[in-house]
């Protein structure tokens, strides 16, 4: 049985970075907030699995939300582990070209970083070496802004000041459907004893990570018609061992190729040396399985750029899928932050296709939403 329509000023659909950070600064603008999480826990599928970088904003087009968020975000974010005691360490990054061909697409990214408002060192095959000695390369970017932070304490920070702030976060509790309501929603939702609730809410925020298409599905849109239906693409990574070869730089990448950013190294907070991840299409969302045969590729992928890497330094660590947007062979994809008045579901806010640099940008999508329901 239908239990009676509770009220919300707003409904948060997913108690990842993202929708935390909606509802941490909703709730510190006097908003009444309630966060819906399926799980059992918050930030327990794309939020936690990535690697936990606080990106620079090099590889986004100028005008694009990826590249203004993120470059926005990645100061507030900055601030905010800094003011909530969340452990984190500005570590900088480098950009490798192994070969002469790579130098071209190393120069693109410079630009657009430098249209962006980026600030990026140039490296030539020596200073690469001087600056990294264990490094091979022809050239390199670094960028000086680019670091690390404790993703969970991150996320928990959010939790924390949304319910400072009045919030409240309801978990085990999977949306089942959203209807017009007079001046808002409804939201339908089902426990994990299959008992129902419905919760009107004048806003409806749909921060729902890989389900996002589906939830927005489920408000009536046509996901297919409007470009919102995800495109999966599942990342592994593998912990190189103490005895692999180790860069100084806590983060080094090569020169994307393909959908993703190319395996690359992240020393953690923890002092970790993790490699990952690759990016492979994917129909199943909530597979999160290594294949350890993969090492062999892994290896050789790093050793382009750290020589001496080999297979038996690679064990199976953890697994990610990203909510892109792009599937195989399109161009890129922004992030969709949009208010779905013109498509039917007035109340309705989706965010979609929030993967990398999402972790970075959470803060200023979390103020670009608030600025949609003023």
């Amino acid at each position: 049985m239908i239990a009676p329509v509770l009220e919300s000023e707003v409904i948060v659909i997913g108690a990842g970075v993202v929708g935390l950070a909606v509802a941490a600064e909703l709730a510190r603008g006097g908003r009444e907030v309630t966060v819906l999480e399926r799980e059992g826990g918050i930030g327990r599928g794309t939020s936690s699995r990535n690697s936990g970088v606080m990106h620079g904003g090099l590889y986004y087009p100028p005008k694009s939300l990826k590249a203004a968020t993120c470059v926005e975000g990645r100061e507030l974010s900055y601030a905010r582990a800094s003011k909530w005691g969340v452990a984190h360490r500005k570590t900088g990054k480098l950009i490798v070209a192994v070969s002469e061909d790579e130098v071209p697409s190393l120069e693109a990214i410079a630009r657009r970083a430098g249209e962006a408002g980026v600030h990026l060192e140039h490296l030539d095959g020596a200073q690469l070496r001087k600056r990294d000695p264990a490094l091979s390369g022809v050239a390199a970017l670094y960028s000086p802004e680019s670091g690390i932070i404790d993703v969970h304490g991150l996320i928990e920070s959010y939790r924390a000041e949304a319910r400072q702030h009045g919030a409240e976060v309801v978990l085990h509790t999977r949306v089942v459907g959203i209807d017009p309501a007079n001046d808002g929603l409804v939201v339908a939702t089902e426990n994990d004893r299959g008992e129902g609730e419905e919760l009107r809410g004048r806003w409806v925020i749909n921060a729902a990570g890989l389900d996002a298409d589906h939830v927005a599905a489920l408000a009536g849109l046509d996901i297919d018609a409007l470009g919102y239906r995800l495109a999966p693409s599942k990342g592994d990574y593998f912990v190189l061992s103490s005895e692999a070869p180790r860069p100084r730089t806590a983060l080094v990448y090569p020169v994307p190729a393909g959908p993703g950013l190319g395996v690359h190294l992240t020393i953690d907070l923890g002092g970790r040396c993790v490699a990952g991840p690759d990016a492979t299409f994917v129909e199943d969302r909530g597979s999160y399985g290594i294949d350890e045969n993969k090492a062999v590729a892994f290896a050789e992928a790093v050793a382009r750029y750290l020589p001496g890497v080999r297979r038996e330094h690679l064990t199976p660590d953890y697994a990610g899928i990203r909510p892109r947007l792009a599937g195989p062979g399109m161009p890129f994809r922004d992030f969709v932050i949009e208010e779905a008045t013109p498509h039917g579901a007035p109340g309705l806010v989706n965010l979609l296709g929030i993967e990398s640099p999402g972790l970075t940008a959470a803060p200023a999508i979390a103020m670009r939403v608030a600025a949609l329901i003023l």
